[in-house]
C-alpha cells in the first residue's frame, strides 16, 4: 500500500481514522464509552489510548503501572523533566502535563508520519511543555543533557518488538548519563514463555542500577500467557510499598517483584550488550484478538 497522508474512513467504524505512516498502517479508533477517547493500533496491534477530555485517565494496563511510577517520581504535582522513549499517541506525555503541571518533557518518536497524525487528530494542550523529536530512540537519547531527567521512560516497539538496541547494558549507560541522581527509569517489556527476554532485561538493568522492581500480571511472570511487565530502575531505593499497594487496587491487579525475589526470578540470565542483543519476541497472534 503506498504512503497516502489523506486519512479513510473505515465502513466498520464511521468516525474512526485510517492511515499509512512509516511503521504500518495506524487506526485511530473511537472508544465507544467515552465521547472524546481513541485508541491508537499499528497494523492492529493496540499501542496508546487516549481521552482528550481526561488526560490523567489510562486505560492500558501496562500505561496505569507506568502513570504509577510517574506519580511516585517525584511529591504530587510537582514539575518534573521527563524523558519519553516511544510516543505512540503522547498517552504518557499527556499523563505528565496533566498530573504534574509545568513540567518539561522530551518525547523521541521515530515514526515522524506518527507524530503528524497525532498532532493533527488528537492535538496537545497548547500550554503542554512537550518537544517531540522525530530520530531513533537510542539517538535522541543522546542529545538529551547529562543529569537532565527526573524520569526515563522507554515504551518502544517496532512491529510490536523492542528494538535489540534498546536491551543493551550500552542503551542503559545512556539512560543513567541522562538520569539525574535518584532519577527513575521506567520501560514496558512485553514477553511469553518461557519469558527469556523478560529475565535477560532484569539482568542488564541490574548490571547497571543497583535498585529494581518489576510490575506485571501474575500470570504473565509465572510464564503462562504473553504479556507486559513494567521494570524500575534507579540507584536509589525504590518507593516499594506504595508501588506494590497501587499495583494491587488496577481493575488488572498486577503483582511486586523486587529485592532477592526478583534475583531469583532471572534464573540465571546474564546481561545483554550491543554485540549479542536481539528484538523482543514477537507476540502470538491470539494477543490482539
Amino acid at each position: 500500500m503506498g504512503k497516502s497522508r489523506n486519512p479513510r474512513r473505515r465502513p466498520d467504524a464511521d468516525d474512526a481514522v485510517v492511515e499509512a505512516v512509516d511503521g504500518g498502517l495506524a487506526e485511530l479508533i473511537p472508544d465507544r464509552d467515552r465521547a472524546r477517547a481513541w485508541t491508537l493500533l499499528i497494523d492492529g496491534a493496540p499501542q496508546s489510548h487516549v481521552d482528550l477530555d481526561d488526560a490523567s485517565y489510562l486505560s492500558f494496563e501496562y500505561q496505569r503501572r507506568l502513570g504509577h511510577v510517574i506519580d511516585l517520581a517525584a511529591p504530587p504535582a510537582k514539575p518534573v523533566h521527563a524523558v519519553h522513549l516511544g510516543g505512540g499517541a503522547l498517552t504518557l506525555a499527556r499523563y505528565v502535563a496533566a498530573t504534574r503541571p509545568r513540567s518539561t518533557q522530551q518525547v523521541v518518536e521515530r515514526d515522524a508520519a506518527l507524530v503528524q497524525l497525532v498532532r493533527r487528530e488528537l492535538p496537545l494542550e497548547p500550554n503542554a511543555r512537550i518537544r517531540v523529536r522525530s530520530t531513533d530512540a537510542r539517538e535522541g537519547l543522546a542529545k538529551v543533557p547529562d543529569g537532565w531527567a527526573d524520569l526515563v521512560i522507554a515504551d518502544v516497539f517496532s512491529g510490536a518488538r523492542t528494538p535489540a538496541h534498546l536491551t543493551s547494558t550500552e542503551f542503559l549507560d545512556e539512560v543513567r548519563r541522562a538520569l539525574k541522581p535518584g532519577g527513575l527509569y521506567a520501560a514496558n517489556l512485553a514477553d511469553g514463555p518461557p519469558l527469556a527476554h523478560l529475565r535477560g532485561q532484569i539482568a542488564t538493568a541490574a548490571a547497571r542500577f543497583p535498585e529494581l522492581a518489576l510490575v506485571a500480571d501474575p500470570t504473565v511472570l509465572r510464564g503462562k500467557r504473553f504479556g507486559n511487565a513494567v521494570l524500575v530502575a534507579s540507584d536509589l531505593p525504590l518507593p516499594v510499598a506504595e508501588l506494590t499497594r497501587r499495583a494491587a487496587s488496577d481493575p488488572h491487579p498486577g503483582r511486586v517483584e523486587h529485592g532477592r525475589a526478583l534475583t531469583d526470578f532471572t534464573g540465571g540470565a546474564i546481561p545483554v550488550t550491543d554485540a549479542a542483543a536481539v528484538a523482543s519476541p514477537a507476540p502470538p497472534p491470539s494477543v490482539f484478538r
